[in-house]
């Protein structure tokens, strides 16, 4: 539903990535906890990555990885299906998962 949106962003790979409001309190109530207040890192990290890989297990989803200091990194892996994308999960990491590289800053 439309105005569930919580926020829309442009990736470097040319499509948009959406996250709604639901689904946001399930990652951030159930799954990472840890994101609660980081929605604003997570936009960017989409938008601006350091590099998106392609995860090894689906060729679908995409892992868009950001350093925010040495040695941590922002990962927030999202799915591209009929040419929408939409967040599957993010959280902090201390390194990056394997995958093809696709793109990198």
């Amino acid at each position: 539903m439309v105005n569930d949106i919580l926020f829309e962003v442009s990736t470097p790979l040319g499509f948009s990535i959406r996250v709604t409001r639901s689904y946001w309190e399930l990652i951030v109530s159930v799954k990472h906890p840890v994101m609660r207040a980081r929605k604003a890192q997570v936009q960017d990290v989409l938008q601006t990555p350091n590099e998106i890989r392609r995860s090894r297990s689906d060729p679908a989803v995409l892992l868009f990885d950001r350093l925010e200091q040495p040695g941590r990194w922002l990962c927030a892996v999202a799915k591209r299906l009929n040419g929408d994308g939409f967040l599957i999960t993010t959280d902090p990491t201390d390194a990056i998962k394997e995958g093809e590289r696709i793109w990198s800053k």
